[in-house]
């Protein structure tokens, strides 16, 4: 198990950009393929990036494609979530999910795994 905190977010004008990053607790943290989700108001939670343990290969959901990037520095256990060209409708919690023994693209479906509390990134017109 790994505990992950998420900081970064906040209150941008839409096309702008936010630096969000995932701290993870432990000495395993480089054998978690990470991802991060999002939940909008009354909405599910859903998919946005994934990244592999060694950071060698990552996948995304179409809405962020091209605007969003994913990283991590296994020697700081962190991983990161450059969004850029924030458009109002990215507004959301956004969640850190740590799994082991999954493939980047088996990412998309939420399921299982440690979860952070969450960080609000809130994108204005």
């Amino acid at each position: 198990q790994v505990q992950l905190e998420e900081s970064g977010g906040g209150l941008v004008q839409a096309g702008g950009s936010l630096r969000l990053s995932c701290a993870a607790s432990g000495r395993t943290f480089s054998t978690y393929t990470m991802g991060w989700f999002r939940q909008a108001p009354g909405k599910e939670r859903e998919f946005v990036a994934a990244i592999s343990s060694s950071g060698g290969s990552s996948a995304y959901a179409e809405s962020v494609e091209g605007r969003f990037t994913i990283s991590r520095d296994n020697a700081k256990n962190t991983v990161y979530l450059q969004a850029n060209s924030l458009k109002v409708e990215d507004t959301a919690v956004y969640y850190c999910n740590a799994r082991r023994f999954t493939a980047v693209q088996a990412m998309r479906v939420m399921s299982g795994g440690d979860w952070g509390q969450g960080t609000q990134v809130t994108v204005s017109s």
